[in-house]
């Protein structure tokens, strides 16, 4: 999602305030995300925690 919205790690990193470091290993699956971290980037993509999480398809929240 974050490259469909023409996002880099360094923005999505600024929007949770954390380091770009961080947010690479949240990418690559190697440091598990924390639910405050899933709630924030679902508000900024404008979807649901279940999607993000790989629980549904439907990108567009209830």
């Amino acid at each position: 999602m974050r490259e469909d919205h023409d996002y880099t790690q360094a923005y999505v990193a600024k929007v949770l305030l954390c380091d770009q470091s961080l947010y690479s290993k949240y990418e690559r699956g190697e440091r598990a995300v924390p639910l405050e971290v899933m709630i924030k980037l679902a508000q900024l993509y404008g979807t649901s925690i279940d999607y993000l999480a790989g629980l549904t398809d439907n990108p567009n929240p209830n």
